[in-house]
């Protein structure tokens, strides 16, 4: 079933809004830029994490062969993630909101992506379910 614009335009403002969030507090903030590439390549290596476990899950379910190497470091890599925001946040000299915000922000895109991946693969084998029902008639 594909899913509903609704649906669809909701986890893109949430991933939108997460990554935009967290990117301009990066860069309008006094942080050193050693520092802001650190936050920068955190986000997008959860992004590419959490949208590698959505994958390897989801291709589990279909009886798609998925590794159990590469299963594992998915979800290592989205966990890893989340531990590296969360020492980064720890040890910098943030107001306890400004850490807040970061740590939200960042949850927020990872949810998104989460969904925009899910939404999109969705919409994808309903396309080829429609495109190969057409080609059969």
């Amino acid at each position: 079933m594909k899913p509903s614009s609704a649906f669809i335009a909701a986890s893109w403002i949430a991933l939108g809004a997460g990554m935009i969030g967290y990117l301009s507090g990066v860069w309008g903030s006094q942080m050193i830029n050693s520092e802001k590439g650190y936050y920068f390549t955190v986000l997008m290596y959860g992004l590419f994490a959490v949208v590698s476990v959505q994958k390897s899950v989801r291709d589990r379910l279909e009886g798609v062969p998925v590794t159990n190497i590469y299963y594992g470091i998915s979800w290592f890599s989205t966990i890893l993630s989340i531990i590296l925001l969360t020492v980064g946040l720890w040890n910098a000299n943030l107001l306890p909101s400004e850490k807040g915000f970061y740590a939200f922000s960042f949850l927020l895109s990872l949810f998104g992506a989460i969904a925009v991946q899910k939404n999109t693969r969705d919409t994808n084998i309903v396309e080829r379910n429609s495109s190969n029902v057409m080609q059969s008639e």
